[in-house]
């Protein structure tokens, strides 16, 4: 599933071509994506102007004086900007016709994304409860060393509670931990905040390294323009499980942690 970066590119990637435009009409090939799209979609969003092109966590919302489309991609996901003159491909379940003839074209062969309405002046029942963004001044290792306390969870599944804080999924979790030199099944209550410090500084890094570079390409992402992304290349443990570390050549170790496969360095993290 596209992570943080992924997405944060993609709202970048559209962000140019939708902002200020008119939506003239809204086609729906399908009725349901993972759950049925909502029907505000078709009733208030189209003659609506795009006043700002935003996410939240892994949500794209696209806002309007009616409300706002909430978007998100799933695990197969794409959203494309096109000449509204260029036929639709299978999967392409949902367009979105602009002023200037350019079409928002959304694209999910597992149709496990999904399309909602939030209403204005409220928060959707999925963004709510959700923690701070990691690269928001909200965020750092004194709020981390703060949430920790007491929690006996394993700390890679800690910073994966969207609840604690958004968009730190399972690769970022992996490359932040390493960097920091904390093994993943540390108990998240028992870490200190010299270390989590660390930790936080390095989500912000890679975080932030991964966006300017177009996020991590898996097999089912590509940039709005159709182009990969680069971040996968600078991997130092995620998907490496049993290779030689990077840094001190010992055999990366990979187990199961919180229902997620996690790999990291013995002698590096502890």
């Amino acid at each position: 599933m596209p992570e943080l970066p992924e997405v944060e590119t993609t709202r970048r990637g559209l962000e140019p071509h939708l902002l200020g435009r008119r939506v003239r009409q809204v086609l729906m090939r399908r009725k349901a994506l993972r759950w049925p799209i909502a029907e505000e979609v078709g009733q208030l969003l189209p003659g609506q102007s795009i006043q700002a092109v935003r996410r939240r966590s892994k949500y794209l919302l696209f806002d309007t004086e009616a409300g706002s489309a909430l978007w998100h991609l799933g695990m197969s996901g794409s959203l494309r900007v096109l000449p509204e003159s260029i036929a639709p491909r299978p999967h392409d379940h949902v367009d979105v016709v602009l002023d200037d003839g350019q079409v928002l074209r959304y694209n999910d062969p597992r149709r496990f994304g999904s399309l909602l309405w939030q209403a204005p002046g409220t928060t959707h029942a999925l963004l709510a409860g959700l923690g701070p963004e990691p690269l928001s001044q909200d965020f750092d290792g004194e709020y981390l060393y703060r949430q920790s306390r007491g929690r006996r969870v394993a700390v890679k599944s800690f910073l994966m509670n969207a609840a604690v804080v958004v968009g730190v999924g399972n690769i970022y979790a992996a490359e932040a931990l390493f960097d920091a030199g904390i093994a993943p099944q540390c108990e998240a209550g028992k870490i200190s905040l010299a270390r989590y410090l660390r930790l936080a500084d390095a989500i912000k890094r890679i975080l932030a390294r991964a966006i300017t570079q177009g996020g991590t390409t898996l097999r089912d992402f590509i940039n709005p323009d159709g182009l990969p992304g680069y971040f996968e290349q600078e991997l130092l443990v995620y998907g490496r499980g049993g290779e030689a570390c990077k840094v001190c050549g010992t055999s990366l170790r990979e187990a199961r942690i919180g229902q997620r496969n996690s790999v990291w360095c013995p002698r590096c993290q502890r």
